[in-house]
């Protein structure tokens, strides 16, 4: 008996084709001073995993998500200054997060809805997500990323200097494979329920060769065969409604990796779990890092904060008045504060790193 239900696609609305990463990559080519910039700070992250950099702090920090270009732009000028008078101290890379992933529904970021009117011009998104990439780091400051969508790296990931991998998909197979062929250092973080296993099983895979299915620089599906990436980490990030940046939690942790060989391999995430969704608790939980730090806890790498131009965050809706600077997705400390912690842990550091007064 015939049948006129369809057998593919059935639940398909349309499929558009994307431009090919290479033919964005043309039209908004990475400049040298750019391309300079990324491979410098890769290599100084490099160099704090490794414990060449023994003094440094990796401190990876901006918004929660990027929605309004020039906003991030003017964040970044203001975070290079900073970035500049501490780079004794602290390592500062900007957060431009473009792909936020949902518990359920929501604003998937930039690159997905770039308009903010769910009409989804991802191909737009790319392009938007570059050009900020391109302008900020022209003006010398690096940029983070968390790589969500496995296509995303073919058109951005020449611009980020470090990159995460988020609790949704560090369990993911096909994250883990992408990982262990990116170029720069990434981090994983643990769970949403807190727990560390997935994380540590990540770094394991992730240093290992892999082959999968993705695409090439001409948008073709490919087999993508990955060498391992030597430079992974641990993002602490709290979960289940519990924290786990405290002494016990990073000395676990640092236990459970001691096998990667790795000199520094935790970070904190001030925020999420960590920060009890407070992001005015954040400040507390980088003053106790940073403690742990200048007393003893080699172990640790750096830390995370959300931070935008003005605190707090507001609701996204289609076609709403947005006020300028202020989060749409997890709540942000504002700049001012933001910029009075980082001055503050630069000095921390320095007054650790200071020779004791020789007594007459």
């Amino acid at each position: 008996m015939a049948t006129s239900e369809p057998v593919d696609n059935r639940n398909v609305g349309e499929i558009k084709p994307l431009p090919p990463p290479r033919e964005v990559k043309t039209s908004l080519p990475i400049t040298p001073a750019a391309a300079e910039l990324v491979v410098q700070t890769r290599h100084a992250i490099r160099n704090i995993l490794h414990g060449t950099d023994k003094d440094r702090l990796l401190v990876i920090v901006g918004p929660c998500s990027i929605h309004d270009p020039q906003a991030a732009v003017a964040y970044a000028e203001a975070l290079k200054r900073v970035a500049d008078a501490t780079r004794d101290r602290l390592l500062i890379v900007m957060r431009t997060y473009f792909e936020k992933p949902r518990t359920t529904v929501g604003w998937k970021g930039l690159i997905n809805d770039p308009h903010l009117d769910g009409t989804c011009d991802i191909a737009a998104g790319f392009e938007l997500a570059r050009k900020v990439l391109l302008e900020i780091n022209t003006l010398g400051m690096p940029c983070a990323c968390e790589l969500l969508d496995p296509v995303t790296p073919q058109y951005i990931a020449d611009l980020l200097s470090w990159v995460a991998i988020g609790a949704r998909t560090t369990e993911s197979q096909i994250h883990r494979e992408m990982a262990s062929g990116l170029s720069m250092p990434v981090g994983f973080k643990n769970g949403t329920d807190g727990g560390l296993q997935a994380a540590v099983n990540a770094m394991t895979t992730a240093r290992q060769p892999h082959s999968f299915v993705g695409i090439n620089a001409q948008g073709v599906t490919s087999i993508i065969k990955t060498l391992g990436n030597p430079d992974r980490h641990i993002v602490l990030r709290g979960g289940g409604g519990k924290t786990n940046y405290g002494p016990e939690d990073v000395a676990r942790a640092a236990a459970l990796v001691a096998g990667e060989q790795i000199a520094r391999p935790i970070m904190v995430d001030c925020s999420h779990d960590n920060s009890g969704k407070d992001h005015q608790r954040q400040a507390q939980v980088a003053r106790s890092v940073a403690r742990q730090f200048t007393g003893g806890q080699r172990a640790i790498m750096g830390l995370m904060l959300e931070s935008n131009l003005h605190p707090g965050k507001q609701t996204w809706k289609e076609g709403a008045q947005l006020a300028y600077g202020v989060s749409i997705t997890d709540a942000c400390l504002g700049w001012d504060e933001t910029e009075s912690l980082l001055l503050e842990l630069a000095d921390v550091q320095a007054r650790k790193a200071a020779p004791e007064p020789v007594s007459s």
